[in-house]
């Protein structure tokens, strides 16, 4: 599949597309920018054969056959609309968009089009969260009950989108989300209702720190992020009869393997603990190839549209939540 992607951003031109350029299904043919000079600039870094002035031009290119979207969150919905109505498949980076009444646009516009749309999140193609869905579908920490996450760094940059309220900015639209989808993803359900509690940077009125408890019919969800605090990640997976824990659950390292640890004795000391490793692998080139295979088979994206859309509702009823002072329905 020939890709264009939208966008230098930073996320794209030193992660997405390295990782696409080593993908056997995938070959990333032509980048955009708004600025000419930028768009050859990275094209020239990353070898990329075409650049374009404007997104316009990239989308109205023959040749190019889907999409990657990782234009800042306000700027999702709109231009993977026109990447759609442009007869492109599109790859749209998380969050879907500002709000799940703005991203269900999309389904009207991906049916018409008969194009595949997702979102990327990346972690849904690689092989330690293949292998937690494996380890629950085979009960082998009992019953899921409980699910307890962190994920934080710290940036105070005013120049960066993440720190820009108007750019759909904050902890929770830009990390959070990963918290949700993995709790949605192991429960296999949507939650009920949620609460949430959320402290604003003062001067970029930006969800700085944010908390929120998912209720689920099978249990419970609890997970803090956040944009000023040390860089750290963890997710833990509690069971009726044991516990499995991911020591780096989204940004898993491009220079060692990656581990797992599964606990079955309940030991305090950790004596009982089953390690489990998987070798070094770039997620974005897991990511490429998977949506690719969905295009070329006709088959499911990993990420459909409808599974981003209903982590927007989630994200939509903790803002709700924190606003409210109490618990809130998901729609």
């Amino acid at each position: 599949m020939r890709w264009g992607v939208l966008s230098t951003a930073a996320i794209a031109v030193k992660k997405v597309i390295p990782g696409m350029q080593k993908c056997r299904l995938a070959d990333v043919t032509a980048i955009a920018s708004r600025d000419l000079g930028r768009a050859r600039k990275s094209a020239d870094a990353l070898g990329i054969s075409k650049a374009y002035g404007s997104y316009e031009e990239l989308l109205a290119d023959p040749e190019i056959d889907a999409i990657y979207n990782p234009l800042p969150n306000q700027m999702h919905v709109p231009w993977t609309i026109r990447a759609a109505e442009a007869g492109k498949h599109v790859l749209c980076e998380k969050p879907i968009g500002i709000s799940a009444t703005e991203a269900r646009k999309l389904l009207a516009v991906r049916d018409r089009s008969s194009v595949k749309m997702g979102e990327a999140f990346m972690i849904r193609s690689f092989p330690q969260w293949l292998r937690l869905r494996a380890l629950l579908d085979h009960g082998t920490i009992g019953e899921l009950r409980s699910i307890s996450g962190f994920f934080s760094y710290f940036n105070v940059d005013p120049q960066n989108i993440r720190n820009q309220v108007e750019s759909g900015g904050g902890a929770l639209m830009d990390i959070g989300c990963y918290m949700i989808h993995a709790s949605r993803f192991a429960f296999g359900e949507e939650p009920q209702r949620v609460v949430g509690l959320i402290d604003r940077d003062p001067v970029f009125k930006t969800d700085r720190l944010c908390s929120a408890v998912l209720d689920f019919r099978g249990g419970q969800s609890i997970f803090t992020c956040s944009t000023q605090l040390i860089p750290y990640q963890r997710i833990h997976f509690l069971g009726t009869k044991g516990r499995i824990e991911l020591e780096v659950p989204v940004n898993a390292p491009t220079d060692r393997e990656t581990r797992i640890f599964i606990d079955r004795t309940g030991d305090l000391t950790g004596s009982g603990i089953e390690m489990e490793t998987f070798p070094t692998q770039d997620q974005y080139t897991l990511q490429g190839d998977a949506f690719s295979m969905a295009i070329l088979e006709d088959s499911q994206v990993p990420v459909s549209l409808e599974d981003a859309i209903a982590n927007m509702s989630v994200i939509d009823a903790i803002f709700r939540s924190s606003d409210q002072n109490g618990w809130v329905r998901v729609e």
